[in-house]
């Protein structure tokens, strides 16, 4: 869904991220499989008191010093990233940030943790895809490992590349053609495929430092034309997300279950990732902190996670995407990057170390999941 990333050479990325949809939906046969003959029963969920719905988008994290002793998994997981296994890598905060439990602001609300064997056996045969950046890839390498600890870059949406032709035409010598109503090659089929598809886009609309409106802009494209005048990014990204949704809902299998993931926050401090700006934080943010960090008003270097946000709600009002909000909490949590241990040039203050944070969001992804089926 997001523009291409580091390189001229789209084709041979558009190649290689396919691949996290495969590995999941393989992975799920694979532990369904071993799961078939089991005699164990199948966990119950614990309901919650109260009749009303559970927002589990607000909240505080409280420390839970239980929630570190025993390890949904750990960094002996091979599906983890190198750059995000923190605990491998020897950040000193590694194994204390998992001491931490999200309590949602609702009284009679608790998030319960992913319960691989419930998971698997809930969801036998389903095929379950995640589309778009790096940072679903995060969310997708968290949820594999939970789910063996029962014993490679996110899928694009829009096609985009750097090629010359109509760009040259109109003045520019390099940048980013997005055609905003073609999907993808990578993915095209995987609306008709899966049964359950969690996306989503963000990090790449706000990017000066890759797309410099002047030497190499974003220029769109409709009905394989330039738009003319030239879109700015955030225009582009609603036109995107009105194309996206239409064919999603068009191209999706019956009784499907699609959520559009809200945008995960950066915490860099100092200056961009190419500014020197680093995250050394040992534990979460105080909710002062979150708003110095993110206000609008303040508009600081992290801006953009709000910013997306505005316009994807906006883009899924009309839409039957359900929301999977991850953004508040995850904006508390400055302490869980991989920061100088990420084995980048820069601190890596964007994606979540592994085990952390996103192995919440995959708790909330289950108890969304468990709300579709009641």
């Amino acid at each position: 869904m997001p523009p291409p990333a580091r390189t001229p050479a789209a084709g041979m990325r558009r190649r290689g991220v396919v691949l996290p949809v495969i590995l999941l939906l393989l992975t799920l046969l694979l532990l369904l499989h071993r799961m078939m003959s089991s005699s164990r029963p199948l966990p119950a969920l614990r309901e919650p008191s109260h009749s009303q719905a559970c927002d589990y988008s607000d909240g505080e994290w409280v420390r839970d010093a239980s929630a570190g002793s025993s390890l949904r998994y750990d960094h002996t997981c091979k599906e983890i990233f190198k750059g995000w296994n923190c605990i491998a890598n020897g950040k000193v905060n590694a194994r204390d940030m998992l001491r931490w439990r999200w309590k949602p602001s609702s009284p009679w609300c608790e998030l319960p943790r992913l319960d691989p064997l419930r998971f698997l056996e809930l969801h036998r045969n389903t095929n379950i895809g995640f589309v778009g950046d790096s940072l679903n890839r995060n969310m997708f390498v968290s949820l594999v490992c939970m789910l063996r600890g029962d014993k490679s870059l996110g899928t694009l949406w829009w096609s985009a590349s750097s090629n010359g032709g109509p760009l040259e035409s109109l003045g520019y010598k390099q940048g980013y053609r997005i055609d905003v109503d073609v999907p993808d090659q990578t993915w095209t089929d995987a609306s008709s495929f899966h049964d359950i598809l969690i996306f989503n886009t963000g990090h790449w609309w706000w990017a000066p430092s890759k797309f410099d409106p002047t030497e190499s802009p974003m220029l769109f494209f409709e009905k394989g034309k330039p738009i003319i005048p030239p879109l700015p990014p955030p225009a582009g990204l609603d036109l995107a997300l009105k194309h996206m949704i239409t064919f999603v809902d068009k191209a999706m299998r019956p009784n499907h279950v699609k959520f559009f993931r809200t945008q995960s926050p950066r915490h860099f401090e100092g200056g961009d990732w190419n500014e020197g700006g680093s995250c050394q934080h040992n534990q979460p943010l105080s909710s002062k902190e979150v708003e110095e960090f993110f206000s609008l008003d303040n508009n600081g270097t992290n801006v953009e996670v709000r910013l997306v946000n505005q316009h994807l709600m906006k883009a899924l009002e009309q839409s039957t995407f359900r929301v999977l909000d991850i953004t508040r909490m995850s904006e508390f949590r400055a302490d869980a990057h991989p920061s100088t241990t990420g084995g980048k040039r820069h601190d890596d203050c964007m994606h979540w170390c592994l085990p952390g944070p996103t192995d919440t969001w995959n708790d909330l992804l289950a108890a969304n999941l468990e709300a579709v089926r009641s």
